[in-house]
């Protein structure tokens, strides 16, 4: 296996190549708003290096022959950086360097039909629960070890698919199609029933291929791996319910 030094160059410019438009914009709109605030900065950050770790370097590598750490580059890219990413409300951001009629467009697209239907917490959880039961359930896990592009699109959709669940649950970023506390939580209970459900069956049955131990480790690291991730989720859900409760925004009931 290459030595973990032989990534480096690579991995530091993968997250450089993250993190530079970012603060390129944070520039742009400190010249014309108040500051925007470090610590989405920081989130911007980690979710760059998240994401790199789990495309460069000694775990994505052995992500192709070892199941368990290919787990873990789905708990990276799939949960955290979504996570860390939205957070940092990159669209927001993206509003404020923008000129008036640049963002006024944005802003419409955002609010189109389409972009509703992406939006709704069903369909977000859907592309992103239902995406892992294709994944790990058909050939498909199979392929996407075999075809550079299929491996490709694969991790493409794990990361935009638990990013937009993510934003879909908990509204960190520009939304302007909101849905009730209430439908948020029954869809995000409904979500991690389902992960948990795959976890104990990938941990019953393995994929094809894939040694028991492995299959054992790897969805145990899903299990409680995902639940330490969802926790966070869940806590700013209620963070934000109770704030808009206590506002008289929303209520509990």
């Amino acid at each position: 296996m290459p030595d973990a030094g032989e990534f480096l160059p690579l991995f530091l410019f993968a997250v450089l190549l993250a993190v530079a438009p970012y603060f390129s914009a944070v520039f742009l709109s400190n010249k014309k708003q108040r500051k925007w605030p470090t610590y989405r900065i920081v989130f911007w950050c980690l979710g760059a290096v998240s994401i790199a770790a789990a495309l460069i370097g000694p775990l994505a590598d052995q992500a192709h022959a070892d199941f368990r750490m290919h787990m873990a580059v789905h708990l990276l890219l799939g949960m955290l950086a979504p996570l860390l990413i939205a957070i940092s409300r990159p669209m927001t951001l993206l509003l404020r360097t923008l000129n008036v009629s640049s963002a006024r467009g944005v802003t419409a697209l955002l609010k189109s039909g389409p972009f509703r239907l992406m939006s709704n917490p069903i369909t977000a959880a859907f592309l992103n629960i239902g995406g892992l039961y294709v994944l790990y359930m058909t050939a498909l896990f199979h392929s996407m070890h075999q075809s550079p592009l299929v491996y490709a699109l694969v991790h493409l959709h794990i990361f935009l698919a638990g990013y937009l669940f993510t934003v879909s649950i908990v509204y960190f970023d520009v939304t302007p199609h909101r849905f009730s506390f209430l439908f948020r939580s029954i869809v995000l209970i409904i979500a991690l029933a389902g992960h948990k459900i795959l976890a104990k069956t990938l941990y019953a049955s393995p994929p094809e291929g894939v040694p028991r131990s492995e299959a054992e480790a790897g969805s145990m690291l899903m299990y409680y791996g995902g639940d330490a991730i969802d926790a966070f989720l869940i806590f700013f859900l209620c963070l934000h319910w109770y704030k808009a409760a206590a506002k008289g925004e929303a209520s509990f009931f």
